[in-house]
């Protein structure tokens, strides 16, 4: 295997995923052009990303099963053709029905980039690399949010709506030519393909549902990619900049150490995934009680929460991001290298699945609270963004619940398997000898 023509062939495929991901987040940033374009109300407003990821999630399972078929690159330029229609098709749109076929396109064609990506790696990298490929391909393809961040929003303020959505439609024309001349499914043409009966396809899907790990996966994608998804794809500018005021530099800047914030922690969770593997479900829900106890501190502030609370809200909320990759590792390690595009796609759904839901309610209690009157005739108020925010720790909650019942009932099946995870306290104390151990060797051999 060529280790450089490995790496052309990833970058290939993480420069479309990273348009993909911008693609995906154009629309939160303009959300309030969009309020005025379409004369829509806050739910409205949030059908618009809701059908989006409606069609993502119900696309993964499949999209998984394809990509096992039909090979990643397949999959890639499809997913790139569509975001392109459907980014053009907005540009043009006039009403919310037609807007939203837009985002439906959208939505269709970033469903088939990131299990495509990921469904590279196992066939041009060598397994004990795939942790940290897994995560470098998360960060670098979230850097799809600072191009909608920044040079998208200043062609939006500048040219208007239909040259900046007709300039992120020609982003992907590139990525497709990209995909056509670089990506190729595995160093060896066509391995990587298989010939699947109907049956034979739905048997593969439910081994897949069946395995405890996959549904671990699941459940640990479902608690914490929502709460940064939601923030960024939907009512995190909103938010920032007509209920807490902080202005829309400031809100800009916010978005973009969103992104910093997930390159930071994307290798250091890839590394900790590598050392410690029966401790990852541990990692999960430690992200998920950072991201609670994050927005009760912003939620219960009196009184506009000042610049450095929402700072670290933002940055509990970046972690998700690559923390999220956990999941997919539980797919690749639970399941054999035939399925993994499907137990991917069923992964995938879960974090998606939390975000849509939880989009559209925001916005019906922010509807709910503008027909009562409690908002003051302010649909963006801040006391009415803070019930509705609220929406997000029970969701949070359930998840938590959902991983901790899905682990059981792995290391069950592991202990069964002569595989017995000890305590967290001793775990932690050998980790303590081990580095004291490191720590004296060090010494001596200076």
């Amino acid at each position: 295997m060529n280790p450089s023509r490995a790496t052309l062939v990833w970058a290939a495929g993480v420069a479309a995923y990273l348009v993909a991901v911008t693609q995906r987040t154009t629309f939160g940033v303009a959300g309030l052009e969009a309020t005025d374009r379409f004369s829509a109300s806050a739910s409205q407003l949030s059908v618009f990303t809701v059908v989006q990821l409606l069609v993502y999630a119900g696309l993964q399972v499949p999209v998984g099963v394809l990509v096992d078929r039909w090979g990643p690159r397949a999959l890639i330029v499809t997913g790139g053709i569509l975001m392109a229609v459907g980014q053009a098709q907005l540009a043009f749109a006039d009403s919310v029905g037609a807007g939203i076929i837009g985002r439906l396109f959208v939505g269709a064609g970033d469903a088939t980039t990131f299990i495509s990506v990921l469904r590279l790696l196992p066939a041009w990298f060598e397994p004990r690399r795939i942790p940290v490929l897994t995560q470098w391909t998360g960060i670098i393809g979230q850097l799809g949010q600072v191009v909608s961040v920044i040079p998208f929003v200043a062609l939006l303020s500048t040219f208007g709506w239909q040259p900046a959505f007709l300039s992120a439609a020609a982003l992907s024309v590139i990525a497709v030519v990209l995909s056509v001349s670089v990506i190729r499914d595995s160093p060896v043409a066509g391995s990587e393909r298989t010939t699947q009966t109907l049956r034979e396809t739905g048997a593969s899907l439910a081994e897949a549902w069946k395995q405890p790990g996959t549904r671990l996966g699941l459940w640990s994608h479902f608690t914490i990619q929502f709460p940064g998804t939601v923030f960024v794809l939907m009512w995190g500018y909103p938010y920032l900049v007509r209920a807490e005021k902080v202005g829309e530099g400031p809100a800009s800047a916010l978005m973009t150490l969103f992104v910093a914030v997930g390159i930071a922690c994307g290798p250091l969770l890839g590394r900790y995934v590598g050392r410690h593997p029966l401790r990852r479900s541990t990692m999960v829900l430690a992200i998920a009680a950072l991201m609670s106890g994050a927005w009760l501190a912003v939620l219960l502030y009196p009184g506009p929460a000042p610049l450095p609370l929402l700072t670290l809200l933002v940055v509990a909320l970046a972690v998700g991001g690559p923390g999220s990759m956990i999941a997919f590792d539980f797919a690749r390690t639970f399941n054999p290298a035939a399925r993994m595009g499907t137990a991917t796609g069923i992964v995938n759904i879960g974090g998606f699945m939390a975000s849509l839901m939880t989009m559209f309610v925001i916005g019906v209690v922010l509807d709910l609270l503008l027909g009562s009157g409690f908002s003051q005739g302010d649909l963006y108020a801040l006391a009415s963004f803070r019930l509705a925010m609220a929406v997000q720790l029970v969701v949070l909650a359930t998840g938590a619940i959902a991983i901790v019942s899905a682990r059981r009932r792995v290391r069950r099946r592991m202990a069964e398997q002569g595989v017995v995870v000890p305590p967290l306290r001793e775990a932690l104390a050998r980790e303590r000898r081990r580095r004291r151990e490191e720590k004296a060797a060090r010494r001596r051999d200076s």
